[in-house]
């Protein structure tokens, strides 16, 4: 398996850098002949090559086999005619990432202070109110007057069916529960078509509980009792707000992995920012980074059919909830250790 390795900006390429090291030991654990190829992207890029991301690095991801993108600055990427392009959103557009998969749960050694929960967001990442993804050419915001601005939502049915059937194929694989998130009281048209969508596809999976919520409701019911939870499945902009709330409920964001993922590509990428304020301090939280590489093995496993590299995702999920059960974390959430100091309890483990 061949990844392209983006560190990023900030705390990227100490995370990162993390994440490598896991890949590697678990490669050599598994005997799974992993690749590591390093390139750059974001400020790096912007430096050397006068944009963020090129399309020479677009035609060496599609060649290879996945890409573990680093946290990027993607606030100070405001101008793209001047090559300050979103790398995220580049890719999630380039690559057809349609699904974004968005698992938390809480771990032993940090307190549960909802109590004891594992579920995942599944959030559609192609289209909804983004206004830099949602259409071919420009974008889909518009300041009408110095006064009047205007955002534009798209919708499909396509879309909808196949972020649906994302989730339910998920749900199949966990406690088969799925459940539909929306605001579709308002929104009736596009969110009437996610509902009309999502509950077609319920109807090839009779053996799934399926459940819906209005979203500002659902974010209650979250907070209140997350562990009623399994599945959950809504549109771009509801599903980013979502995945950041339940990463945070289960102790903190930077616990909280992430996979882009699409019928021929993925990418794995932590679901927080690059944290300028905390970078070269080796204090960064390493685990999102980590998480996200294991769940990229796990996608080209089922992708290939080969059963070493699910094998070799679990060893990491192991090790990253036994690292924190004992402590071998960064302060952040309850640990002692350095961003490079957790790296090493995570190799020593996985080395064991």
């Amino acid at each position: 398996m061949k990844i392209i390795v983006l560190p990023g900006d900030g705390i990227g390429p100490e995370t990162v850098a993390v994440a490598t090291r896991v890949l590697e030991t678990v490669s050599r654990r598994r005997q799974l002949d992993i690749v590591l190829e390093h390139d750059i992207a974001g400020h790096a890029s912007l430096k050397q090559h006068g944009a963020t991301v090129t399309p020479a690095l677009l035609e060496k991801v599609k060649a290879a086999d996945g890409l573990l993108l680093g946290p990027m600055s993607t606030y100070d990427f405001k101008d793209e005619a001047k090559g300050e392009i979103n790398p995220s959103k580049f890719f999630r557009k380039s690559l057809d990432l349609f699904a974004n998969i968005r698992p938390a749960r809480t771990y032993s050694g940090m307190p549960a202070r909802l109590g004891e929960f594992d579920l995942v967001v599944v959030r559609e990442n192609t289209e909804g109110f983004y206004a830099d993804r949602n259409i071919e050419s420009g974008g889909s915001e518009m300041l009408i007057t110095p006064d009047v601005a205007v955002s534009l939502r798209r919708i499909t049915r396509q879309c909808c069916e196949r972020i649906a059937r994302s989730a339910f194929e998920l749900a199949m694989t966990r406690r088969k529960h799925v459940t539909l998130v929306h605001k579709a009281n308002v929104l009736k048209i596009g969110d009437g078509m996610f509902l009309d969508e999502c509950r077609k596809v319920a109807q090839e999976f009779p053996e799934v509980q399926v459940d819906d919520f209005i979203v500002d409701a659902m974010m209650a019911h979250v907070v209140r009792a997350p562990q009623r939870f399994d599945v959950i499945v809504t549109t771009n902009m509801f599903g980013d707000i979502l995945s950041d709330l339940t990463a945070e409920l289960s102790g903190s964001l930077g616990l909280g992995g992430s996979l882009n993922a699409g019928t021929q590509y993925a990418m794995g990428q932590a679901a927080h920012g690059s944290a300028p304020d905390i970078a070269d301090q080796n204090i960064a939280n390493p685990f999102s980074q980590v998480i996200s590489a294991a769940m990229l093995l796990n996608w080209y496993g089922r992708k290939t059919g080969n059963s070493a590299f699910g094998a070799a995702a679990n060893d990491i999920f192991q090790a990253v909830a036994d690292a924190i059960a004992n402590g071998e974390a960064t302060k952040d959430v309850g640990g002692r250790l350095g961003t490079r100091e957790t790296g090493d309890a995570l190799v020593a483990r996985l080395s064991a």
